[in-house]
């Protein structure tokens, strides 16, 4: 059984205040324990009413075991009439918690329930329920489960964006398997981003004890509102030493809506690069060190379009301070295809106003039930400027395209055997083969075979 969590590589005792406590407790709270006369803080009434959204995930995966490689082959074992693959089971605890109870809408993180055939919440309660998973995010880590509606309890979401450091949270979770765990922390940092987890970084840092199992398990504040879902530490000896960080719920929430929306996130594409202004570059443009640099715009974006050039600093956008490059790569990769973006930059000592319009990467891709059935749920487009192939775009969880196997970024270099240069290729050889019977996807650096099942 593996216990769910990121691991990135002096633990602190934290006592809460009384008089910071009191007064930061809503007034049903007022029923503490005493000691001598002298009321003691308790976060029990908060934890009464936040603990019943709190989940366990377990999830189970099925792994083929094959002594040879050519037993992978489906076709191998169908020419020789091979029985299938023996088969193993490999398991894993998380955690999650309900953000809507109407609608059965659990959050969590993606790593948690990555390749699961099966996903099961157990309740508070003692309730084992089956999960659906309605869709994921890895470059964010974040995805949104459905289970039964009947008899569920939510958390309330706080605004992430007014976390302070040093605000009193709590994290619950199933570490090693024991379930509805509270612990106890402040907030450390805000904006943690660069340390390789995740495509798109702006932790909220704690030294609420977090540990495998946590994931995906709730961030609350005192008043027991969400405001982060629990997601990696920092352990590099293996062991929590207080540094805990958690999506921002203000993410994880743009996240799911787009979920729920479209099956997918679409993340949309302005085409600048930027890069954080260093003391020696300010110096050599004699600008003060404040802003992100405009290194590279590309011809015929929206960022051309709305009339950038390279050399601009930006220093707002929609309003909001950019701190660095990362900040500002994060915000253009939570927007909307179509979201309107305003950018207060710098241009030859002067500042401007521009605004702009997010594009869709995917505007002229194919939907794949144009093309068969069992591409259906996936955009499909060509590769101008890279190897040959079909590039797999979005692709909606739980569709024919997903079971099939195919992911958002992967390259269709042969279908049914035969290599393709492009959708128009791909089109022809499902034509004369009446559908698909398998495809050869390049995805990083691997060249998978998925056959249909």
């Amino acid at each position: 059984m593996r216990h769910t969590h990121r691991i990135l590589s002096r633990s602190l005792v934290l006592a809460l205040a009384a008089a910071l406590l009191g007064g930061g407790l809503p007034a049903q709270a007022a029923l503490p324990a005493a000691v001598d006369g002298q009321a003691l803080p308790t976060l029990a009434p908060m934890l009464e009413r936040a603990m019943p959204a709190v989940v366990n995930i377990s999830t189970v995966t099925r792994i083929e075991q094959a002594d040879h490689p050519l037993l992978r082959d489906p076709f191998f074992r169908h020419f020789f009439d091979i029985p299938q693959q023996r088969e193993r089971q490999d398991s894993s605890l998380g955690s999650g918690v309900i953000v809507d109870a109407k609608q059965g809408l659990v959050l969590t993180n993606h790593h948690v329930i990555a390749k699961a055939d099966e996903i099961r919440v157990t309740l508070g309660d003692g309730r084992t329920l089956k999960a659906d998973l309605v869709g994921a995010d890895p470059d964010t880590d974040v995805a949104v489960l459905r289970i039964p509606s009947q008899g569920l309890t939510a958390l309330a979401l706080a605004d992430s964006d007014r976390l302070k450091v040093g605000d009193f949270v709590v994290a619950v979770g199933n570490p090693f398997g024991l379930s509805q765990t509270v612990t106890s922390g402040i907030v450390s940092g805000l904006g943690r981003a660069g340390l390789g987890i995740e495509g798109y970084e702006s932790f909220i840092q704690t030294d609420a004890s977090i540990n495998p199992g946590n994931s995906g398990g709730p961030l609350v504040n005192l008043r027991g509102e969400l405001v982060g879902i629990n997601t990696a530490i920092l352990a590099p000896g293996g062991g929590n030493i207080g540094i805990g960080f958690a999506i921002p719920i203000n993410m994880a929430r743009s996240i799911m809506d787009q979920i729920l929306d479209h099956g997918a996130v679409r993340r949309g594409q302005f085409g600048v690069a930027v890069q954080d202004l260093t003391p020696d570059l300010a110096n050599a443009m004699g600008v003060e060190r404040r802003g992100v640099l405009i290194s590279a715009v590309e011809p015929d974006s929206a960022a051309a379009a709305a009339g950038l050039r390279e050399g601009d600093l930006i220093l707002r956008l929609d309003g909001r301070p950019v701190t660095s490059a990362a900040d500002v790569r994060n915000q253009f990769g939570l927007l909307r295809v179509g979201a309107r973006v305003q950018l207060d930059i710098l241009r030859d000592g002067k500042p401007r106003t521009l605004t702009g319009e997010i594009a869709d990467p995917y505007r002229d891709f194919t939907r794949g039930d144009k093309l068969a059935a069992t591409l259906a749920g996936a955009l499909l487009g060509d590769t101008p400027g890279r190897p040959a192939g079909v590039a797999v775009g979005t692709v909606t969880a739980n569709s024919p395209a997903w079971q099939s196997g195919l992911r958002e970024g992967d390259l269709i270099r042969q279908a049914n055997g035969i290599p393709i240069t492009g959708v128009r290729d791909l089109t022809k050889v499902l034509r004369q083969s009446g559908g698909v019977r398998s495809l050869h996807v390049q995805r990083g650096g691997q060249l998978i075979l998925l056959a249909r099942r």
